[in-house]
């Protein structure tokens, strides 16, 4: 299922899943598509009011993304996960810990099976709430991506999703 407009806030999912480039975050860099050191990405627009309206006691957050920079070499896979992390914990102001953050680290077309548009990575951000019993099941999920690639993976995952202009009450895509 897919969110149309209007969004109100905030949403009744148990586990929410985010993208980062283009959802979360925007690179500074001009020509340069992703952050690929600290100082290289500002938040996307409304994503700190947005999440600012979440009780992160009871909501579990997650950050699913594409980081194929790792498998081109322009970054390390430690610093693309400090940059997920911080991201994340930029955008909720909490502490992110390692099982929040899900990442491909494969170049574009090395035909990985983790490359969003497979479900993979959003079948294993749902994992550490599964093994707390702490979620029952996909209705439980919302994913926020910009790409089509996202609304793929969450298809294929059996989870709702939401585009990020939607989400976070952007006019137009950004």
């Amino acid at each position: 299922m897919i969110l149309q407009p209007p969004i109100v806030h905030p949403v009744t999912y148990d586990l929410l899943i985010f993208d980062a480039d283009g959802t979360l975050r925007s690179c500074t860099v001009p020509g340069q598509p992703c952050p690929n050191r600290p100082g290289e990405y500002g938040l996307m627009p409304h994503v700190r009011d947005t999440m600012a309206l979440y009780d992160w006691r009871t909501v579990w957050v997650s950050i699913v993304s594409n980081q194929g920079g790792v498998g081109l070499g322009f970054l390390s896979e430690p610093t693309a996960r400090f940059l997920l992390q911080e991201t994340l914990a930029e955008a909720t102001g909490q502490v992110i810990g390692p099982t929040q953050v899900w990442m491909c680290p494969h170049a574009p077309q090395a035909g990985c099976a983790c490359r969003k548009p497979s479900p993979l990575l959003l079948e294993q951000a749902q994992m550490p709430m599964h093994s707390r019993g702490l979620l029952h099941g996909p209705d439980q999920v919302l994913y926020v991506g910009d790409q089509t690639s996202d609304r793929e993976a969450a298809e294929r995952a059996g989870i709702t999703f939401c585009y990020a202009h939607v989400f976070f009450g952007w006019e137009t895509t950004p």
